[in-house]
């Protein structure tokens, strides 16, 4: 699953995006985190709150 670690200078608050490339979506975060890209909004979605709930 192609993820990037949060980078050493990452903000304390996280905010999370959805965007759309094509068919697919990907969940992206302000920290420089982002998840792997879905053909379901939804999972995509979820993937961010994952994201926002472990850190």
């Amino acid at each position: 699953m192609p993820q990037q670690d949060a980078a050493r200078s990452a903000p304390a608050h996280h905010d999370t995006t959805t965007t759309e490339r094509g068919s697919f979506a990907v969940a992206r975060c302000t920290c420089g985190w982002f998840g792997p890209a879905r053909r379901s909004r939804d999972r995509a979605r979820s993937d961010a709150e994952s994201h926002t709930s472990a850190n």
